[in-house]
């Protein structure tokens, strides 16, 4: 090669504009990953066929001593493969071709007669950092945007290029489980020291630093060190009693906390443990196959339509102008938003202020007295703490951070914000009264939103005097953690205000859906039903763990009382009072529910609701005493996990988990197929991602609609309309489920989503 930039695959003279270039400087070949036309680097064939064609190239010019693999990218390495490709797939020997074409790639790299030197600033993940583990030595930047990870578990697979047996040999067996079985990603701090990389370093002179680490390793003066992950590593993973240890723990753990949902977990571990038994060469061969037949389970499918939802979401502007034809161009563009004032310093406008923050938000929090805006701030404080204890944050941000916190019980500095967002108790009087004087404070074009969880926008913008300018911004509780916002919209609302807010959402970090104004919108719409059937169970004398436990065996997180106890069931009575108003035929409220509030039980909040707490919060197990609060003397149940001396034979045969899951799930999905009707969500992909990303429906189902889909509607209808003749009103089919029954229609006409 030439001292200035090559081409690849002897591509000279065709239109085709290569992903990698490279230039030769002193014997050091430069490699730059470019990929035309994306916003980030991706492994699809072309990229491979060059990579083969470049490996080739290197392994025969002499004049070339070492090479730098570096990004042509602002702030990504290779972000993985490209998984469009894995939509293609049609068979498990084709995806498993696919995993073995990476594997032999990635092993002529490792192989190569030169190293490869590895310069990693921003995102590296999946076959991205497979890529930087066949490589001889590994340098990432400092920077927060630089991460890296193998990720290939959130979408039902492994690892497919060597992953599974390059990691482990790398940063021991113990800390590759962690970060496979997880799927999570580490920054640069993090990966130096689980020797992930081999230097850390300022961007800036990442190039500089990388170049002449390629001659010292060229001239073997320099060389990767191998971590075994401590000396617990050391003792586990060098022998084969210890490794079947780690392994089998991990199996027995990775199962409980799965409940076999997750065919790739137990994979991933078959196939470390595999190249540990027969060597890596079979460890690959089980790699590749494991892939093949993972690719094709209903699971991948599901967790890959999750996937491109989510990234279609991200480029959604969440209003469409054809809607308004004689508004121009002007009107749909979001406005700047910079400065923010919330109004209510309890947990959720905490959670808000943390998160405005840490994304460059000036923030005013205000409440009623110097106490609260006192507590609102120490709970900001506190999640930014957590931030920098994890090392996700430096000192220097966290101070930064905080100074752009700012506390007020009046409406001082309101007069410039660009956004209100009202975070106060559910009760239409006090939002009326806190808009009205908001309103009197702000500037006329500033945005005021809701975040009312159930209270609909167009009852709260009735005390407005500009009530276009009024929308929902509905957070899910812990803000922090949880990924989905809904916005909500009524017929008034202006398309830029909108566009506004559904930017500021993603600003914000969060997956946004837009949905039409109604009591609950759409997530908590969807969630009524089935908590209310979960409680009915109770009220018919089903155990409250068992219910849990059956729902937590569908794939929900948490099982539905658990959840209300977690929330706070005062909070939950009163959602529930909206809901059974707005819908009285099918969302009455459990009494079960009713009476434990009455009692005064809230929940972890107030450390008593149907479970026990501890002084700090945790739960415990149900609390044997609740049933004496909605039950009859002498119809007490017993459950596995609850055995007082005082309780009495159950008054009804153990129910079947089916038989719970059947009555709780069916309700939700009947009731999100009357949103989509309805008009409250736009598409069956936004009520999918809402109800994963919002309530916990569990993803490798891929959402309600997919999984009436995977049921067959006629089937979901079969099922509604018995359990409607023997619970008369509650799941009487929606009229959208029984016309696609008759039509033999699916909300999803494409099989791979």
């Amino acid at each position: 090669m030439s001292s200035t930039e090559a081409t690849i695959g002897g591509l000279v003279g065709t239109r085709y504009k290569p992903a990698l270039s490279v230039e030769v400087s002193d014997g050091i070949a430069i490699i730059t990953f470019d990929l035309p036309n994306e916003s980030v680097n991706k492994l699809n064939r072309t990229v491979k066929d060059e990579f083969v064609a470049l490996v080739t190239r290197l392994e025969r010019d002499t004049m070339v001593h070492a090479a730098v693999f570096i990004s042509g990218k602002p702030d990504v390495w290779i972000a993985g493969a490209d998984i469009e490709e894995f939509q293609e797939l049609r068979t498990a020997t084709d995806a498993e071709r696919l995993s073995r074409d990476g594997q032999m790639l990635l092993d002529s790299v490792e192989r190569l007669r030169i190293p490869i030197i590895a310069a990693i600033h921003g995102a590296c993940l999946g076959g991205g950092l497979e890529t930087a583990l066949a490589c001889r030595y590994r340098i990432a930047t400092d920077h927060p945007k630089t991460i890296l990870g193998l990720p290939e578990v959130q979408l039902g697979l492994i690892p497919g290029a060597g992953g599974t047996q390059r990691l482990p040999r790398r940063i021991g067996l113990t800390n590759a489980l962690d970060l496979i079985l997880t799927g999570k990603t580490v920054r640069g701090t993090k990966a130096l020291k689980l020797g992930l990389i081999d230097e850390l370093v300022h961007p800036s002179i990442l190039r500089t630093v990388a170049i002449q680490r390629a001659h010292e390793v060229a001239e073997g003066r320099r060389k990767s060190e191998r971590h075994s992950g401590g000396v617990k590593g050391f003792l586990l993973d060098a022998n084969p009693a210890g490794r079947t240890i780690v392994l089998r723990k991990a199996r027995d753990q990775t199962l409980a906390k799965s409940r076999g949902h997750y065919p790739a977990l137990i994979a991933a571990i078959d196939v470390i443990a595999a190249g540990y038994e027969k060597g890596v060469a079979h460890g690959y061969r089980e790699e590749s196959r494991r892939f093949g037949e993972l690719a094709m389970t209903d699971v991948s499918r599901q967790l890959i339509f999750l996937f491109f939802a989510t990234n279609e979401l991200k480029k959604d502007p969440g209003v469409e102008p054809s809607q308004y034809p004689d508004l121009p161009v002007s009107a749909f563009e979001p406005l700047p938003v910079e400065k923010i004032a919330i109004i209510g310093a309890g947990f959720m406008g905490a959670g808000i202020a943390s998160i405005a923050v840490l994304h460059g938000s000036l923030v005013r929090l205000k409440d009623a007295d110097h106490g609260r805006v006192a507590k609102g701030y120490a709970a900001v404080r506190d999640i930014l703490k957590e931030r920098l204890t994890k090392k996700q944050i430096t000192k220097v941000q966290y101070s930064d951070y905080m100074a752009l916190l700012g506390g007020t019980v009046d409406y001082s500095g309101f007069g410039n914000v660009d956004l209100v967002i009202e975070a106060v108790f559910e009760d239409l009087a006090v939002k009326h009264q806190v808009l009205r004087e908001a309103e009197a404070s702000i500037h006329p074009s500033a945005i005021f939103a809701t975040n009312t969880s159930t209270i609909p926008i167009g009852q709260i913008a009735q005390a407005s005097s500009r009530p276009e300018r009024v929308i929902g911004m509905h957070f899910f509780s812990p803000v922090h953690k949880m990924p989905l916002l809904e916005v909500i919209t009524t017929p008034q609302t202006h398309p830029q205000v909108t566009a506004t807010v559904v930017a500021y959402g993603k600003k914000l970090g969060k997956t946004v859906i837009v949905v039409n104004d109604g009591p609950g919108f759409y997530a908590n719409r969807i969630l009524s039903p089935y908590i209310n059937e979960a409680g009915i169970l109770l009220d018919q004398g089903v155990a409250i763990d068992i219910v849990d436990k059956a729902l937590v065996d569908f794939g929900f997180p948490v099982g539905p009382i658990t959840l209300i106890d977690e929330v706070g069931l005062d909070v939950a009575t009163k959602a529930g009072k909206i809901m059974a108003e707005a819908y009285p035929d099918r969302m009455l409220p459990a009494k079960s529910i009713q009476a434990v509030v009455a009692a005064g039980r809230y929940g972890r909040k107030s450390k008593k609701g149907f479970y026990s707490y501890d002084k700090e919060g945790k739960k415990s197990d149900v609390d044997p005493s609740v049933y004496g609060v909605f039950l009859a003397p002498g119809s007490i149940p017993v459950a596995p996990s609850i055995t007082p001396a005082s309780a009495e034979p159950p008054s009804i045969p153990e129910m079947p988990a089916v038989q719970i899951q059947q009555r709780t799930v069916l309700a939700m999905l009947n009731e999100a197929a009357r949103c989509l009707s309805d008009g409250i969500i736009r598409s069956p992909r936004d009520g999918d991602v809402g109800a994963v990303f919002g309530i916990g429906f569990p993803p490798f189902r891929g959402g309600p609609f997919r999984y009436m889909d995977a049921l067959g509607i006629k089937i979901v209808v079969q099922r509604l309309e018995d359990l409607n003749a023997r619970f008369p009103g509650r799941f009487e089919p929606a009229e959208l489920l029984l016309d696609m029954a008759r039509r033999n229609q699916s909300f999803y006409t494409d099989e791979r989503g």
